[in-house]
């Protein structure tokens, strides 16, 4: 056997070893990658579940803040009050920042830009007067009803001649008579005259002219059924009940007809010549609506006599400046609807930031034939924006709770630079000092909101808002005589509302038209600081006798300066005749200031 010839003996010996280790490291190789295939998928679906843990912990927290805030407008009051002073301890350094960036300096007064005038401390609360007793009733311009007492023991002496009185030590309280009603006889006088042909004839005087023909009730009873409905909030049903016990038993039907005949008559001349001087004349229009539920028909046709359930309506209210205020009822709430109502208005409109307003910012568009060509400018309400953080502010979101700082510090200064001030210097005021504030406010919006925008949450939801509104709620740094909020619609929706509690509904379309002239009516008046119920008796003897092309006159807003040039004992007079006095240009001033 030749030497360098290597064996092969134990090569082939150990070929079944090496084979079953190859197969034994093949079932390994198996075996790790079934359990790598195993781990991956157990790591998917690790993912997987956490991915959803996630998901549903934001969805628990998010219906948690909704508890929250649902539970604090039940049980707790709806104001949207904020601790103050405990913000400004937490964000110290941002109050600091913000009155540095608001730059407030003295004026050229010497007074502090953001006081107005009679006080030049800043940041100061003003001292609550201290209470001094009782009120001095004597003041008052009430009729008097005098009791003396007498003491029955000195009496008895003064009839001695023991003692004799020497005075009285007089004290007041405030006491109640009930007016009741009276019957108002119109005794019309009848002639008896002989004609040229020696006839003998009768005749009686004309029946006066009224507003509401053949109507049972007088105009000082229609204007108290109104104002006691749509002034206070007491519903026809319960004025019955009252009525029937003061002994003059009225149908509520009756009144409810009354209401409706009262309102188309407003709505047909006053409010519609009102009405058209705001859309002439008015600077800014305020603008809101609440839903207003209307009674349907008895029954759907005759044939299957089902009973329909309420329709939802909606009442638009109209602030024009501090002249006129408008209740429109719309049967639903559209952008078609909103249109005519403002059509052939030119100016500012502060509302919400609902989608039914978007049509009213557009570019004018040819080929629609509703656009009536006028330009309008969308002014923001920063009491909506405020609103959204405050609710994120309850699930104690840190950004929350620092644009409520801003927000206040904003509202802070805008409130001292309007009092005392005239628009053209609040104006500059709020160039000055504010607009730097507002930037910087909505670039921090802005920049919190890339953070969350993907999440959701009354967060996301505030910020969202106040990315969109960016130039609507800029507006009002264009004129002095614009507001930061639309707290006056909202304020004044309150009367619908509260009608709305009381009586649930509206008989009809018609009906809730009608409701909206009369609501109109008192609410113009109180704006003016007129008695509602004696406006509305005197216009209503008015009205009948007054021309056609001069119903403005008897506005509220003209009706002080209309009522001097009539004769006042025939106003004063339940029914006959009234003489229109000569016609006075009425100055119109658009743009008043609603706060002023």
């Amino acid at each position: 056997m030749n030497e360098a010839t290597p064996p092969t003996t134990g090569i082939s010996s150990a070929l079944p070893e090496v084979a079953a280790l190859l197969k034994a490291l093949a079932e390994r190789d198996a075996k790790l990658a079934a359990s790598e295939a195993k781990l991956a998928a157990i790591h998917t679906e690790q993912t997987a579940l956490q991915s959803e843990h996630t998901r549903l912990w934001r969805a628990y927290q998010q219906l948690k803040e909704e508890l929250a805030l649902m539970k604090r407008r039940i049980f707790v009051a709806t104001a949207e009050r904020v601790d103050t002073t405990a913000l400004q301890l937490e964000f110290t350094e941002l109050v600091a920042k913000l009155d540095k960036l608001a730059g407030i300096l003295p004026d050229e007064s010497g007074e502090d830009a953001g006081i107005g005038d009679g006080d030049t401390t800043k940041g100061k609360k003003r001292k609550k007067t201290k209470p001094k007793g009782r009120r001095d009733l004597a003041e008052a311009d009430l009729p008097e009803v005098r009791v003396e007492i007498p003491d029955e023991l000195f009496e008895q002496l003064v009839a001695e001649g023991k003692a004799e009185p020497i005075g009285f030590e007089e004290s007041s309280k405030l006491a109640y008579e009930r007016g009741g009603f009276r019957r108002l006889v119109t005794a019309r006088v009848k002639y008896r005259a002989t004609n040229a042909q020696g006839v003998v004839e009768i005749e009686t005087a004309a029946v006066p002219q009224e507003l509401l023909k053949r109507c049972l009730a007088a105009p000082s009873l229609l204007a108290h059924v109104a104002t006691n409905k749509f002034c206070d909030g007491l519903p026809l049903y319960r004025q019955q009940d009252i009525l029937a016990r003061a002994g003059a038993p009225l149908d509520r039907g009756t009144m409810s007809r009354w209401m409706e005949q009262l309102g188309a008559s407003f709505g047909a001349t006053i409010i519609e010549a009102a009405r058209k001087d705001a859309l002439d004349n008015a600077f800014c229009i305020m603008t809101d609506a609440t839903g207003f539920s209307i009674q349907p028909g008895r029954f759907e046709d005759a044939k299957h006599k089902k009973r329909r359930p309420c329709r939802k309506g909606h009442y638009f209210v109209q602030i024009a400046d501090r002249d006129h205020v408008f209740f429109e009822f719309t049967d639903r709430h559209t952008t078609k609807n909103v249109r005519a109502m403002f059509k052939g208005f030119d100016g500012y409109i502060q509302a919400d930031a609902s989608s039914v307003y978007n049509a009213l910012f557009r570019p004018a568009r040819p080929d629609d034939p509703d656009d009536d060509g006028c330009i309008r400018t969308e002014v923001g309400c920063w009491s909506h924006v405020r609103r959204k953080y405050w609710e994120a502010a309850l699930a104690r979101q840190s950004v929350a709770r620092e644009a409520l700082v801003r927000i206040g510090k904003i509202f802070e200064l805008d409130a001292g630079f309007r009092k005392g001030n005239p628009p053209s210097k609040v104006k500059k005021l709020r160039q000055t000092h504010l607009r730097p504030l507002v930037d910087e406010f909505l670039e921090f919006a802005r920049a919190e909101f890339g953070k969350v925008k993907d999440e959701r949450g009354s967060l996301r939801s505030a910020l969202g808002y106040t990315t969109r509104q960016e130039e609507a709620l800029k507006a009002f740094l264009d004129d002095g005589r614009l507001r930061l909020d639309n707290n006056l619609s909202e304020n004044a929706l309150r009367k619908v509302v509260r009608i709305r509690d009381a009586a649930l509904f509206a008989g009809s379309d018609d009906h809730a038209e009608s409701a909206g002239h009369l609501l109109s009516m008192i609410a113009s008046a109180r704006l003016h600081d007129l008695d509602p119920e004696r406006y509305l008796s005197e216009v209503i003897r008015v009205l009948p006798h007054w021309p056609r092309e001069r119903y403005l006159e008897l506005a509220p807003k003209y009706w002080g300066a209309t009522r001097a040039r009539l004769n006042a004992d025939q106003l004063a007079a339940p029914l006959g005749v009234i003489d229109v006095p000569d016609r006075v240009e009425v100055t119109l001033t658009a743009g008043s200031d609603p706060t002023e």
